[in-house]
């Protein structure tokens, strides 16, 4: 691939890349994300899912297509907020496209990460099932 190429695919200038390349100058990490998202395209197309192992264990999710692009969904597993925050850094750092977590860490994790952030939600009959769940412990 020539620096041409690379400006073209990342939409850097061809003349900023020759000075990166020639350590004239250094880049941004924006501009680094650009390069390595264009030479390692498979490496930034996955789906972090924070949440309790046994809620991981029971989705059979593990790859979805989006607009013609495929994405590999990856579990990370968190039992308390320290934990989640922890998941969170950890699968941007391990490239992440973007982070689903419970609602009420989302706020907190977009804070500290510079992917998308979406919300899993529990359907009705799920939190139904847990006050049941509670309630018979009450007696």
């Amino acid at each position: 691939m020539t620096v041409k190429d690379l400006a073209d695919q990342t939409g850097i200038p061809a003349s900023t890349l020759y000075k990166v390349s020639m350590g004239e100058r250094d880049p941004r990490l924006s501009t680094v994300k650009k390069i390595v998202s264009v030479l390692e395209p498979e490496r930034h197309r996955f789906i972090a899912v924070i949440a309790a192992k046994f809620l991981l264990d029971s989705f059979e999710t593990r790859e979805v297509d989006w607009e013609g692009q495929k994405f590999a969904v990856r579990g990370y597993s968190a039992h308390s907020l320290d934990e989640c925050i922890v998941a969170a850094a950890r699968a941007e750092k391990d490239g992440a496209s973007g982070i689903v977590c419970a609602p009420i860490l989302a706020s907190i994790v977009e804070k500290i990460v510079d992917v998308p952030v979406g919300m899993l939600r529990p359907e009705l009959s799920c939190v139904d099932e847990a006050i049941g769940a509670v309630l018979k412990k009450i007696g």
